[in-house]
Order: structure tokens, then sequence, then C-alpha cells
């Protein structure tokens, strides 16, 4: 197992094999999509405006003059600097689009209909196109022309309601939970179009995905509780309100992630702590009664674990069979031997010469696993080969780089 920590699957045809992919948009949602169908053998092409390209190539850390997110972000992907602001660089997109698959964008509704792309005119052109249209609100209603981005998604969806402590400013989930999010029912969108064309006649569709959506989508009993029972959740900072015991619980060098839900699982995890007398409480046998004695389960967890360390707690937990973990850092993911033994943290050789770990890919596959077939590409790295493949001569693309149109 350790030889074969660190290395890069081996590369074999992926499932999207011969699926082709012109990304356009920036940043996170768009191209997270495009990331995703990247790693399962899609031909990404990502159209960048010339000069500066995305603005993720400077965003957080840079090193050798790239983020190192885009590391990540862009990887398996073509670039074409394009300008798409210029006549000419839309005719060569649409030109692109002819030949495509699948059109990925997350640009403010509208954009596209200005170029001279909306979904009418590119299916005239290509009826078998999907189009993936990520936007703040979504393509229709009375805020589709407002700007969105992932956190006000995460707001409007309900989310940042509930992170933090009660009675304490909301916090982000500290990453960018809502593009992500959309950027995966985006996915899953695209998945299912491609096989609804496959099997209807190959006419493609429009896939509109709001970010306030996606977030919405995984609120869990959110809505049916307020409905049937007027309930506004709120914050409950690490806990799981109305299930029990499920908390963070404080050791003596750090924090424990402690679910003893389960009523089998809390038995145990009360023999753990020298509590029987909780564990064989009649009125503590299920959920309900335990969630009305949360603070009181709270607080025995608590007094057990506080003068352990995580490590102790985690080695008795374990051996009785309760649910348990550390809270993890960067640090802690890439020093974990099961992160490695699942090939979750890879190297990945950049264009920039150095090699960085990237993370793995999700889901596995057994029969066509993803893979990272290249590095992050350098903005334009690919621009003459796509057009050349277009048929378009050395001379015609020396011409379109003199005009601005392309880099």
């Amino acid at each position: 197992m350790q030889e074969t920590m660190n290395k890069l699957p081996q590369l074999q045809a992926g499932a999207l094999a011969g699926v082709r992919v012109v990304e356009m948009g920036q940043l996170i949602a768009g191209p997270f999509a495009g990331k995703t169908l990247g790693e399962f053998g899609a031909e990404v092409i990502k159209i960048e405006a010339p000069g500066a390209g995305d603005p993720l190539r400077n965003w957080r850390m840079i090193k050798e003059g790239t983020s190192v997110w885009w590391q990540v972000q862009s990887r398996n992907k073509k670039s074409v600097a394009l300008d798409l602001r210029q006549s000419q660089g839309q005719e060569l997109a649409r030109q692109l689009l002819k030949e495509a698959d699948v059109l990925i964008e997350n640009f403010r509704p509208g954009t596209l209909e200005g170029w001279g792309m909306s979904p009418e005119e590119l299916h005239a052109l290509n009826p078998g196109l999907v189009i993936l249209r990520i936007s703040g609100y979504g393509q229709t209603g009375p805020y589709r022309d407002l700007p969105g981005f992932g956190v006000v998604g995460e707001a409007m969806g309900g989310l940042r309601h509930l992170t933090g402590e009660p009675g304490r400013v909301p916090v982000r989930v500290g990453v960018s939970i809502g593009d992500t999010l959309a950027a995966l029912h985006g996915t899953i969108g695209v998945l299912t179009a491609l096989y609804h064309r496959k099997v209807n006649g190959g006419k493609g569709q429009v896939i509109d995905v709001a970010l306030h959506e996606a977030v919405f989508n995984v609120m869990e009993s959110l809505i049916p509780e307020y409905s049937a029972f007027g309930a506004v959740r709120e914050a409950a900072g690490s806990a799981l309100p109305g299930i029990a015991p499920s908390n963070a619980y404080p050791c003596a060098d750090g924090w424990v992630l402690v679910a003893g839900n389960g009523d089998s699982i809390f038995k145990r995890l009360m023999q753990t702590i020298g509590r029987d007398d909780l564990g064989n409480a009649p009125d503590l046998a299920n959920n309900a009664g335990r969630v009305a004695r949360v603070q009181e389960i709270d607080a025995a967890v608590g007094a057990w674990t506080q003068p352990r360390s995580i490590n102790d707690v985690l080695a008795q937990l374990g051996t009785a069979r309760v649910p348990a973990g550390r809270v993890y850092t960067a640090k802690d993911i890439c020093e974990d031997p099961h992160y490695r033994a699942r090939d979750m943290i890879l190297a990945q050789e950049t264009r920039d010469g150095y090699s960085v770990e990237v993370p793995g890919i999700v889901p596995k596959l057994s029969a066509t696993p993803g893979t990272i077939r290249s590095s992050a590409p350098r903005l334009g790295d690919d621009t003459d080969a796509v057009l050349a493949d277009m048929g378009l001569s050395s001379a015609q693309i020396a011409q379109l780089r003199t005009q601005g149109v392309i880099q």
C-alpha cells in the first residue's frame, strides 16, 4: 500500500470519453461542474477572456504566479483565450459549440442572449447541445437580473440562518458551499440530459440551476417542519437539533465529535463513560426521550471527554463501536493514512514545473474511475490547437491574434 500512496491513478478511458464540453464563465460554480465532468473523461475546452483570464487564477495563495486552487479547479481542461465581446470571438464560439455536446455557463442571465447565443439560437445550430446555466436566482422569476454570489445563495437558501451559535452572527461554512452545491446539481443535470438525449432522439435541453435553490435542496426537513408545526429551525452550534446525543465535546487537547444517537449506540456510549444510570434509563431508550434530556446527556459526555486526550477518547469509543472523530485540519488530512490509502491525496505536476498535493477524485467508479489526465493550463495554452482542429489555418489564427480576438 505504501508504494502506491500519492501516485496518480492509472490513466484509462473515462466514462465520459468522447463528450466535448465548452466551459464559459469563471470562478467556482460553472468551472467546478466542468472540473467534475473532465475528471471522468470529458474533453473540457475552457473559454477565457484574453488578458487576465479566469479571476480564480489569482485567488487566495499564489505560487509561481498562479493560484494553487487553480491547479485543482482547472485540471483536465484546455484553455482557449477568446474575446467573446467581439463579433469574431462570438462566431468562433458558435463554431466550437456546433460540434460540442455540453455548454456550461455561469454568467448573469441575458449575457449569452446579448452575444447572439441564446439557447434557441444554439439549438438551431446544434439540436443536441446540452446547456447548463448556473446563476444566482435562475433564468426566470422577479430576481433573475439581480447579481448573486454563492454567499447570497447560502443566505437565501436557508443555510446561513442555521450556521453559528444560537443568538450570534450567522457564519460562513468556511468554503464556497453554495457555488459547489450548484455545480454538483448542474453536473447531475448534465448527465441526466445526456442520457435523455441518447434515448429520446438526440435532442438537447437547457438546465437552469439557481444558487439559492441548490442550497435549499439540501435543507432536509426545514420546510415540512414549518408547514406542519409552524416551527422555524434555529442555529444550534455543533449540535444536531432533534437528534441526541450528537455534538462536539471538549478534550484536553481539542474537540471531538461524538454521534451516540442510535438506541444501542447510546447504551454503549453511556457504558463507556461510566453512566449506566443514563444508559439504562427507560425514558432514554429512544431518541425522543433523549432529546428531552439532551443538556443532561451532553454534560455527562463532556465531563468524561474533558480531562482526556482526543486520542484516548477516540480509542475508547472506537472499541465500544461508537461513531466519533476529531476535527481535521489540512495538516491532519494530509497526514492521515486512510486518505492516502484511498488515493484522496494525489501529487499533481503543474505546468509551472513544481509538484503540489491536491484532492483526489470523488465518486470512485470501479470500472471507469476518474483520472487526472493533464494539469491546469496556462492562459491560452490550447488556443492554437483548438482553432486548428476547427479548420483555421495558421495565417487565420495569426490574424485573429493580431486583432486581439485571441491570445
